[in-house]
């Protein structure tokens, strides 16, 4: 009998400790909002460029991301774009722990931490075009791991990853040469501050970038200025000094569904540019000949919280070195868009 009286006390006991310990783990967990969120970004476009006026229409961009959390620090990101040109590509899976409320991990194939127009999304672009910083320079993304700080009471924000240095597309390569990456932002008032290093070598010769950002900000002004130094490790290629200055201005109006009118300029220039592969003597050869663009253009947008709709219509004015071929698509043009983000 007491054999029994003990079996069924214990056995309650348990059940009671087990009620505790998930009613307090559901009462935790039930904070988490684990239902999966969609979003996706939309760029139809239309461009003509000169001199024999040629012209294209392009799915740019049809993106759908999906993102959650599992925990209250563990979230994750997946991303993949259903037409880039005509062509689907994989671009984010990762996941990222967050711990002690201002650092996180995150490990998968994202972005690396460098620069600041490159890390602009289609979703976000200001041109319908990228700068040359943002598409010839460095515009990575790899498969590595990342550590970061998010200071809340300083706005300070560090990231530092380790990266494959072979391509993203092919991760069965044990390598011995890596991809390295660190990037400090510091927010002033109106102004942030952002400073990027990156060492890649994804071609054969390693190259390491230098980058340095400043932007100010009020209401619907944004002035912003980035310069890139590329230097060839071992190589007796020049170096490549890229910068761009950019002005955007927004003007409410009430022309239903819009209630945003921008106009929009950039100045952008990049020299002489290797992609970084040896030809069959060992030296780089010039892949992007050294240009300068002036970009102006206007848009008309309706932005209802995280949903947005715009058509961007600008006008890109070239500048080449006498004697250079200036390839196909990459001369005078206008570029009219129609981007959606949801």
């Amino acid at each position: 009998m007491y054999k029994k009286i003990v079996a069924v006390v214990m056995t309650s006991l348990t059940a009671l400790g087990t009620f505790v310990i998930f009613g307090e783990e559901n009462k935790v967990e039930d904070k988490v909002d684990r239902i999966p969120k969609i979003h996706g970004v939309f760029r139809g476009r239309y461009e003509g460029a000169w001199p024999d006026y040629s012209q294209r229409f392009q799915v740019r961009n049809a993106r759908v991301s999906l993102e959650g959390k599992i925990l209250a620090d563990l979230d994750y990101y997946f991303r993949v774009d259903l037409c880039d040109r005509g062509t689907m590509k994989f671009l984010d899976g990762w996941a990222r722990w967050r711990f002690a409320r201002e650092f996180a991990v995150k490990a998968g194939r994202f972005r690396v931490p460098f620069a600041v127009d490159a890390f602009r999304g289609p979703g976000s672009y200001i041109f319908a075009n990228r700068s040359f910083l943002g598409k010839n320079m460095a515009n990575l993304r790899q498969v590595g791991v990342q550590v970061g700080y998010y200071g809340k009471t300083l706005p300070l924000i560090l990231e530092a990853g380790i990266f494959n240095s072979s391509t993203a597309s092919d991760q069965e390569v044990w390598q011995k040469d890596l991809d390295y990456a660190v990037k400090a932002s510091y927010g002033i008032g109106n102004v942030t501050i952002s400073g990027s290093f990156l060492s890649m070598k994804p071609k054969g010769v390693r190259m390491n970038i230098a980058d340095g950002s400043v932007s100010w900000k009020y209401k619907t002004l944004l002035l912003e200025g980035e310069y890139q130094n590329l230097h060839y490790c071992g190589s007796e290629y020049k170096n490549v000094n890229a910068w761009l200055a950019f002005a955007s201005y927004g003007i409410p109006v009430n022309w239903n569904p819009f209630n945003m009118w921008s106009f929009h300029g950039r100045f952008d220039s990049m020299s002489d540019h290797s992609s970084g592969s040896p030809d069959a003597d060992g030296r780089l050869v010039t892949d992007d000949a050294a240009r300068r663009r002036m970009t102006l253009g206007t848009t008309l947008s309706c932005n209802v919280k995280k949903v947005k709709a715009e058509i961007i219509l600008d006008y890109e004015k070239y500048f080449f070195d006498s004697g250079v071929t200036v390839p196909v698509g990459e001369d005078n043009k206008i570029v009219a868009e129609l981007v959606l983000k949801f």
